[in-house]
């Protein structure tokens, strides 16, 4: 019997284009070949020897994978956060989420304004570093919050520590978040506060928060945490599931601060059957949008030196899935948003057959649906498993 299955999202590490790309204006885009490509390497052996080398040529020392790997497309008509970690969950959002290339309406700029009793600033697509740079002096002249959108579906608040304290800031969002509902229901109400001066301003990404739109049926979340099995939320997890289906939620600081709770959580929870389900958001808040290929190679060689300390803290009857969400090619010029790829697959553990390739998958929620199947719990709506490929009996 499997009794913990450790999902691992390293958020925005896509493994090449999709087939629809273009369409989502990401034609080329590949974020892990790219990556390697523009280093001239990466010193990362252990995901190589789980089999990420199998997915993406990476230089990796030769011999049989001891994990099974592939990749996964996605199904959502989206490329974001939300829709990405739902269909990991068994959830495809078939309808794409509202997006504000010119900003949002007036009229819904004009509803948060008398809420918050406010002008706002801004209201258009910009990334968080050059809408500090843009705006930060005039929001320090004059206390009015900045309001921005990107390519994702969000409605994004800036506001700098001096103007605004963060229970404001959370505040503001909430106010939002009541606001946009219907056809501006957008999936995330962001919360982005900044320290610093004009020209040295800097955002404070352990205090940013997530206001989340409720999944709209139930996910792998809901469907364990009903049937008695324990379920914890590390990193933004419980926000992007709008705080649903989890025994327990803990936030993190950064990727570091990430991989010790989740080795916490292993430690902590041996006799409790059930899903550790990580998220890792440095990768794409940190390098993937600021289009910082060093970093984001330097993170993930970070990932991988931490990676004997998760496997160390496994027993006998678990299994560590590792995963992404969608890409964000840090060189990828046309933009700064995510981008439209397949994701990595790996799969570990001491029941697992080593160097099994399970090919391309058609969605997601193959993840989710296997992750199911391995607890003995219900179908999720979505995905095949393929647990009968990657254990025996």
């Amino acid at each position: 019997m499997i009794n913990r299955i450790v999902l691992i999202v390293l958020d925005s590490l896509g493994v090449g284009a999709l087939p629809d790309a273009a369409a989502f204006k990401d034609a080329g885009a590949a974020t892990l070949p790219h990556i390697y490509a523009h280093g001239g390497g990466l010193k990362i052996p252990h995901l190589c020897s789980l089999g990420l080398g199998e997915i993406v040529s990476l230089g990796c020392d030769p011999g049989i994978a001891l994990g099974c790997y592939g990749k996964m497309a996605e199904q959502s008509s989206n490329k974001d956060t939300t829709s990405g970690h739902w269909e990991l969950a068994g959830l495809v959002s078939r309808e794409a989420f509202p997006t504000y290339p010119d900003g949002f309406p007036l009229d819904v700029i004009q509803a948060f304004e008398k809420k918050i009793g406010k002008r706002t600033l801004g209201n258009y697509p910009r990334s968080g570093t050059r809408i500090l740079e843009e705006l930060g002096q005039i929001h320090l002249d004059t206390g009015h919050p900045i309001v921005y959108t990107s390519a994702d579906s969000v409605f994004q608040i800036a506001a700098h520590e001096s103007i605004a304290s963060l229970e404001t800031l959370y505040g503001y969002c909430r106010i939002a978040r009541d606001i946009l509902t219907g056809p501006h229901s957008v999936t995330r109400v962001i919360a982005r506060p900044f320290k610093g001066r004009p020209g040295h301003f800097k955002r404070k990404n352990s205090e940013r928060k997530d206001f989340s739109i409720a999944p709209p049926d139930e996910t792998l979340l809901d469907i364990l945490h009903k049937a008695g099995f324990y379920t914890t939320g590390i990193g933004k997890i419980g926000d992007i599931f709008g705080h649903r289906g989890l025994a327990e939620e803990v936030h993190t600081k950064n990727n570091r601060h990430g991989i010790e709770l989740t080795c916490e959580a292993m430690r902590g929870h041996k006799d409790r059957q059930g899903l550790i389900f990580t998220n890792l958001v440095d990768f794409d808040m940190l390098y993937g949008h600021r289009r910082d290929p060093e970093g984001y190679a330097l993170a993930l060689e970070q990932f991988d030196k931490k990676l004997p300390q998760i496997i160390k803290n496994m027993s006998s009857k678990d299994i560590l899935m590792i995963t992404a969400d969608h890409g964000c090619d840090p060189t990828y010029a046309h933009h700064t948003d995510h981008t439209r790829e397949y994701v990595p697959l790996l799969v570990y553990g001491d029941t697992v057959k080593p160097g099994i390739d399970l090919g391309i998958r058609d969605t997601f929620a193959d993840c989710g649906q296997t992750i199911a199947d391995l607890l003995g719990a219900d179908k999720l709506l979505n995905g095949k498993s393929f647990k009968d490929d990657i254990v025996s009996g």
